[in-house]
């Protein structure tokens, strides 16, 4: 018995003691895309039930720790890669590997149309920012007049009003001057020249699926005026399920917008109709009987038509009309009880489009497209009326081709500009045509490594030829790192339609003259690094560091005249307008939310001038916060944007200013209710410095504008969609 007794004991104890020794499992973890099985960085393993998980490291590999027997729920995530969950049996099965496949519609899954090419993001080397999807419907929401909401509240982006009585505002990218930015929409150059001062204010966002932005020197993919950057706005094509999209937003600053958004298509026919009108009372937030919006009427009317012979190939026309008539400057004038000043601009646009795509093999394809623009526009102040048509064409051919690591696109196009003004003596007519050929490649060097380089020549009447070369290299690390190097050379052939004339109602401002001025030339590169990664399985985080710099020689400035006492004469610049700074963008997610945070350095140095001071009205310093939440039922957005002190033209400082808003949507089946609180502190320039004085005869002086002149805006808004309502679940802005 004494033996038996021991011998149990001697048995439990080794049981025992083997249960001690063994109890707990280490599990290994490797973690690759499925595409082309490169490790992923940053990839997260979680156990939920647990509250246990491991971080892949370079190579892909992670180790969960001291698992006990038993079976779990093992999901393995990574930003923009869907998840896979698994049952895990421990100890039968200790080793894991996993090959994730990126996520539809995510980052990967966006072409970029503004490269030419069909690539997604990550495999472009031009450094493009996009904005689509949630973001683009909240900022349509802001503002449904136009665009300048959506390109204001981008990193680096200026909307500079031009006109305290008009409303007009010019686009400035990185510190340059509106007439170096090129706005395209569908790959159309959109308006330019005499129709400039009012091009932002003229496209309303409704019918566009997202903006693409490349900042730095872009003239070799479309042409010379891309000096500081462009903006490509692509529009909503037809499919196969019919949408309608009505929307009525109205203000507490008196305006009222509606918009009709319609697309259908069968199997050989589609259309998309647009239609847009704007009604805007004079305002006077300050109160000094002069208006900060003046009173507006527009009204704008798009609609295409779309044919599909077959699979392969695509025709389709396109045509819009705007009407715009607004009137500013002394209450009392405008509503013409006195003869107090009054300023008018009264346009007309009409312009066509038409596209011819065809897909001739697998791997290759060919595009003809034309455009032909007319625009008529009034300005009428008080002892002036300046008036004008000016008439756009384009016509593009382009032949695109690519294999597994190479594209190519090969085209040519003539652009041509006539604005003819409506007076007795016409010295300030102008006429210029461009021809132009240019060719892009774009090389998978090796599964780390993509290079881009491109060349365009073009060729003008009176300003000679100029050739532009472009080159562009992408990094991609085997995790979630990527860096982009580029640059390359630009110009802009002299037209009278400056800021500078702008502000001046092109007053007393002479002819362009051929024989003494010479193109605007430059050169830019900049440099990004982006990188992102998973802190814990529900928070994410990711950053874009960006540098650049833009030289620009020969600028082309506005003077007196040294000879003409009273006028205004065009000359170029002794010496460089340099542009150089950074932008940084952070982006944090944690379930239905997102915090974006962003800071813009803008240096730009006139060098031409004594002391190279700083460029007029460009703040330095420049930052944003924007927290989002974001669900099926609710849509809240708070913002948050800072801008610096401007240097003003008589070398004294601006003050510096916050602006906040704060945008609520409740989503219903049948389509949207919103409220947008826009400056909700009301900080607007007249709490600074009067933007109007008058001399003792009454005479009004309008001052340079630095800062928001209508204050808080309150608009309420409803967007009914009776059918077609699809859920839209973007990515909003992406650096890459």
């Amino acid at each position: 018995m004494k033996k038996i007794i021991l011998c149990s004991m001697l048995l439990l104890c080794y049981a025992f003691a083997k249960a001690q020794s063994k109890t707990t499992y280490d599990v290994n973890i490797t973690v690759v895309s499925e595409e082309n099985n490169e490790p992923l960085l940053g990839a997260n393993a979680t156990i939920q039930n647990l509250q246990k998980g491991a971080m892949m490291d370079i190579n892909g590999k992670g180790t969960i720790n001291n698992l006990e027997a038993g079976t779990y729920e093992l999901t393995i995530s990574f930003i923009g890669y869907e998840k896979q969950t698994v049952t895990a049996v421990i100890p039968d099965q200790l080793d894991y590997t996993f090959q994730l496949h990126e996520a539809k519609g995510e980052l990967e899954e966006i072409v970029i149309q503004s490269t030419r090419s069909s690539r997604s993001f990550k495999r472009t080397p031009t450094r493009v920012e996009f904005i689509g999807g949630e973001e683009l419907i909240e900022k349509t929401a802001m503002n449904s007049t136009n665009i300048a909401m959506v390109l204001r509240e981008s990193t680096g982006i200026q909307m500079q009003q031009t006109s305290q009585s008009s409303a007009n505002q010019s686009i400035r990218i990185q510190g340059l001057d509106g007439r170096y930015t090129q706005l395209l929409k569908d790959g159309f150059p959109l308006y330019g020249g005499f129709a400039g001062g009012l091009s932002i204010m003229q496209v309303p966002p409704l019918d566009i699926s997202q903006f693409e932005i490349i900042k730095g020197s872009s003239s070799t993919l479309y042409g010379g005026g891309a000096i500081a950057g462009l903006v490509n706005m692509q529009s909503k094509t037809p499919d196969d399920e019919a949408e309608l999209d009505l929307m009525l937003v109205g203000t507490q600053a008196l305006g009222v917008t509606g918009n009709v958004f319609y697309s259908a298509r069968n199997d050989k026919w589609g259309m998309t109709l647009y239609g847009s009108a704007n009604s805007q009372k004079e305002y006077d937030p300050d109160g000094d009987n002069y208006s900060n919006l003046p009173r507006a009427r527009t009204i704008s009317l798009n609609p295409k038509v779309f044919y599909y012979p077959s699979e392969k190939t695509t025709l389709w026309l396109g045509l819009n009309g705007t009407f715009d008539d607004r009137k500013g400057g002394n209450l009392d004038a405008i509503d013409g009880n006195n003869n107090g000043y009054l300023e008018q601009n009264i346009s007309r646009r009409l312009s066509t489009q038409a596209v011819w795509d065809t897909q001739l093999t697998d791997h290759s394809s060919f595009q003809f497209k034309n455009s032909v623009a007319y625009f008529n526009r009034e300005l009428l102040i008080p002892n002036m009326d300046f008036k004008g048509n000016q008439v756009n064409t384009f016509t593009e051919v382009n032949y695109k081709t690519n294999s597994k690591k190479t594209d190519w696109v090969l085209g040519a196009n003539l652009y041509t500009s006539s604005f003819d003004e409506d007076v007795q003596i016409n010295e300030r007519d102008q006429k210029d045509t461009t021809i132009g050929a240019f060719v892009n490649n774009i090389t998978d060097l090796n599964n780390n490594w993509i290079l881009e380089t491109g060349l365009r020549t073009d060729f003008t009447t009176d300003w000679g030829a100029f050739v532009l070369p472009r080159a562009s290299l992408l990094y991609k690390s085997d995790g979630r790192f990527t860096s982009r190097l580029g640059g390359g050379l630009g110009y802009k052939i002299p037209d009278l339609f400056t800021e500078d004339a702008e502000r001046l109602n092109f007053q007393n401002v002479m002819a362009i003259d051929k024989n003494e001025l010479v193109a605007e030339t430059s050169y830019g590169m900049n440099l990004d690094f982006d990188y992102g990664f998973a802190i814990t399985d529900q928070i994410n985080f990711s950053i874009n560091q960006l540098f650049y710099l833009t030289a620009i020689d020969n600028g082309l400035l506005l003077n007196s005249s040294a000879t003409s006492p009273g006028m205004f004469k065009y000359s170029n610049a002794t010496d460089f307008t340099f542009s150089r700074g950074a932008e940084t963008n952070i982006k944090f997610s944690y379930k239905d939310f997102k915090w974006f945070l962003n800071y813009a350095l803008i240096d730009t140095q006139l060098n031409y001038l004594d002391g190279n001071p700083q460029k007029p009205l460009t703040a330095k310093h420049n930052a944003g916060s924007v927290i989002m939440y974001e669900n099926e039922k609710w849509r809240i957005g708070y913002e948050t944007y800072y801008t610096g002190k401007q240097l003003l033209f008589d070398g004294s400082d601006s003050q510096d200013f916050l602006l906040m808003g704060l945008l609520v949507m409740k989503n219903f089946d049948w389509g949207n209710l919103y409220m947008n609180f826009e400056n909700l502190t009301d900080r607007r320039q007249s709490r600074y410095s009067p933007t109007v004085t008058t001399d003792i005869t009454g005479v009004p002086t309008f001052n340079e504008i630095y800062a928001p002149t209508d204050g808080f805006i309150l608009s309420a808004g409803i967007i009914w969609k009776p059918f077609g309502n699809k859920s839209h679940h973007g990515h909003g802005h992406h650096d890459d």
